[in-house]
């Protein structure tokens, strides 16, 4: 049968200090000491082990590296080291007409992902019988905007739509291409501005589709007519990211930019193109 000293007070023969032999273990853990303030030395390194979590520690046994940040664990049954994740690490942007290949970079978990048709071309001018004519300004390519997970992501076509091409001054313009993120989403163009003496008012902006918001372009300037003397031409229409090309006077207006649309041509006694829609684009947000 175990032995019992039950005092107390344990005071040292000599000094202050009580020593316990080599090889002997002290075990409290059936009860609990009380300790001054000031007493536990942790920089002395008599204090070894990890503090669990449940007694209010991480119960990590080592540093991370720089950057990272203490996370529960895909179990969450334990705390680890992980990269703090959820900030923006960087970008990719595709503006030239044509296909091309997005590249997931290493690390990234999910991207935003901003997809836009291109614009089309503004209408010309003409100098008919009723006076001088301007044809409407192109219409803007529509956007779409995804969040995608990217988790199962490697690479991801991108086709970037083309603007539409200004034709003879009679003529209306041409109307912007298709965009595409892969299968994720994608936006169509916007309609080339109609030909001059077309009042109908049938151009239309593209529009997006498969995005968690889905926007259209906007339509171009009215087609206008005036019964002799100068005349300006319409601007186009607007994408998401702005870039609609001005109408000018004798001049074939001024050409989109991202999918905007194209000015219609203005002057007198000349017959010109409207001017080019701006081709696609492709913006690319990725997160950690």
């Amino acid at each position: 049968m175990a032995s019992k000293i039950k005092v107390d007070q344990i005071e040292g023969q000599s000094g202050t200090t009580v020593t316990l032999p080599s090889g002997q273990t002290l075990d409290l853990s059936s009860g609990s000491v009380t300790l001054p303030n000031n007493a536990v030395d942790l920089a002395s390194g008599k204090v070894t082990g990890t503090i669990p979590v449940a007694k209010g520690g991480t119960g990590l046994t080592s540093l991370g590296t720089a950057g990272q940040v203490v996370k529960v664990n895909t179990g969450a049954s334990a705390l680890e080291f992980g990269d703090a994740g959820g900030g923006l690490e960087s970008v990719q942007t595709f503006t030239t007409a044509g296909t091309h290949t997005y590249t997931k970079p290493s690390g990234i978990n999910k991207i935003r992902v901003f997809i836009t048709g291109g614009g089309g071309a503004g209408g010309g001018n003409t100098n008919s019988g009723y006076g001088y004519q301007i044809g409407q300004g192109g219409a803007a390519g529509g956007t779409a905007i995804k969040f995608l997970d990217a988790s199962s992501i490697t690479t991801v076509t991108v086709t970037i739509g083309a603007g539409g091409s200004g034709v003879t001054g009679s003529s209306g313009g041409q109307s912007g291409a298709t965009s595409s993120f892969g299968s994720h989403c994608s936006a169509t163009g916007g309609e080339g501005g109609d030909a001059p003496g077309a009042f109908g008012g049938t151009q239309s902006g593209g529009v997006g589709s498969s995005g968690d918001l889905n926007l259209k372009g906007s339509a171009g300037g009215c087609a206008i007519e005036s019964g002799g003397g100068a005349i300006i031409g319409s601007a186009g229409g607007s994408s998401y990211w702005g870039g609609a090309g001005a109408g000018q006077w004798s001049q074939s207006g001024e050409a989109g930019q991202f999918g905007a649309g194209g000015g219609s041509a203005g002057g007198q006694q000349t017959d010109r193109p409207g001017a080019a829609g701006g081709a696609g684009v492709c913006y690319v947000e990725e997160y950690k």
